[in-house]
């Protein structure tokens, strides 16, 4: 494994202290730079952004209703109807951070991932990555799962993610409902509760459809994003996941948090006949500096509207055998978990150290007639659409609904008048 040199060189990073810590923030320069746009201009951005982000939801959404009623009279077409909704929401993210918080893409990968990534000739990176799969990641920053979306776009899966969230979401207007259509999976942190919760949705996410988008095997494609900190890294996850180590006796992590494996474990253990792999990323942002929080310097104003995204977002790709993970007995898989977590708490380490993850470059020889596969080093790409016009897709169900409504309309009315001149 490509971790497999790398030291713990630090002790733990102690939690700073608030004014302390704000006042470091402030004295030092943003590492996304100088704010680029004046406040005049961040309010015209606010705006765009809000008509554009809102206005895609808005038409999402109503695609989404629009097929609601094929639940009831064809499941496998209400699947690939919400399918196709879930690519729209894919396509806004990609295309909305091209726009407006354009970043490099760095993205590199052990040797289990060989042969899977590669950038095409016209720049952008392409996965072959699996239709069915678990994936897990470290979460630095609330636009981690922005980034996630994009490798799913990348690998022709942005239509079958499936997130695991914390229950408040499911209440945001539009939002949260249109998440509700996605099957996303929301939690309480209450694991009596969201147990059986849980059980429901793997089910649903274990069944198969013959519909359009229902993928090439016997089960639909499926993308499972958990993030097993339970949170994004801040002052209070550091100092909640210092206290758990405390409590425990065990050494606490440096750049991430202590992973939780109860839920993680339940969802293996119900994949596990239908799922061959689990894929880890972890992800860093370019210049935050040792013991602060990425969630503190690339805001969603000063990403978006200030024009100071993180210069690179960096990931690096692992993936493990479900067959070869111990599930068996909890105390054992939760070793196991923490034993990858501090393995990705070396690679946080070695990233700060060296401006950069490791990256596989080997080569697998020919064996028994098979392809070899070749690492493909570093591929430094941006998040963007294949095709710019792609997002004119996500405006076509909602106008051609509009369509038949003026038609019905116009005929109504002239129903209207023919009846009142009789």
């Amino acid at each position: 494994m490509a971790t497999n040199g790398l030291k713990q060189r630090h002790p733990p990073a102690s939690v700073p202290d608030k004014k302390e810590e704000d006042t470091k923030i402030a004295e030092q320069q943003h590492p996304g730079g100088a704010i680029k746009h004046g406040v005049w201009k961040q309010g015209l951005r606010m705006l765009l952004f809000a008509v554009y982000f809102n206005g895609c939801c808005v038409c999402i959404f109503i695609t989404q209703l629009t097929g609601a009623p094929l639940y009831f009279y064809n499941k496998d077409l209400f699947y690939a109807w919400m399918a196709m909704t879930k690519q729209q929401f894919g396509i806004t993210l990609t295309t909305m951070t091209n726009w407006w918080a354009p970043v490099k893409m760095r993205v590199s990968g052990d040797e289990s991932v060989r042969g899977q990534m590669r950038k095409t000739e016209d720049g952008r990176l392409e996965c072959d990555f699996p239709e069915r799969m678990v994936l897990i990641s470290n979460h630095q920053i609330y636009t981690d799962w922005v980034y996630l979306w994009w490798v799913a776009y990348a690998s022709k899966m942005h239509g079958h993610l499936y997130i695991i969230l914390k229950e408040s979401i499911r209440y945001i207007p539009i939002i949260g409902q249109g998440m509700l259509f996605y099957g996303f999976i929301f939690l309480s942190r209450k694991w009596s509760k969201d147990k059986e919760r849980l059980s429901y949705r793997l089910k649903k996410l274990n069944s198969s459809h013959s519909g359009p988008l229902s993928g090439t095997q016997s089960l639909d494609p499926m993308w499972l994003l958990i993030f097993p900190e339970g949170t994004n890294l801040s002052k209070n996850g550091r100092a909640g996941s210092k206290k758990w180590a405390d409590k425990n006796q065990i050494p606490d992590m440096r750049h991430a948090m202590l992973p939780r494996s109860t839920g993680l474990l339940y969802c293996l253990n119900e994949l596990k006949d239908t799922v061959e792999y689990m894929y880890d990323c972890t992800v860093a942002y370019e210049g935050v500096p040792r013991g602060q929080y990425g969630q503190d310097l690339f805001t969603l104003r000063s990403t978006y509207f200030q024009g100071r995204p993180p210069k690179s977002v960096n990931m690096y790709w692992r993936r493990f055998a479900i067959k070869d993970i111990p599930m068996a007995d909890e105390k054992i898989f939760g070793d196991w978990l923490l034993e990858r977590w501090r393995e990705k708490d070396n690679l946080l380490e070695y990233y700060v150290e060296n401006g950069r993850f490791p990256a596989d470059s080997g080569t697998t020889p020919y064996v028994n007639g098979a392809k070899y596969a070749k690492g493909a080093g570093y591929i430094e790409t941006e998040v963007r659409p294949k095709n710019p016009l792609e997002v004119l897709t996500i405006l076509i169900p909602p106008a051609a609904v509009a369509l038949v409504l003026n038609v019905i309309v116009k005929v109504v009315n002239m129903m209207l008048r023919i009846l009142r001149i009789k």
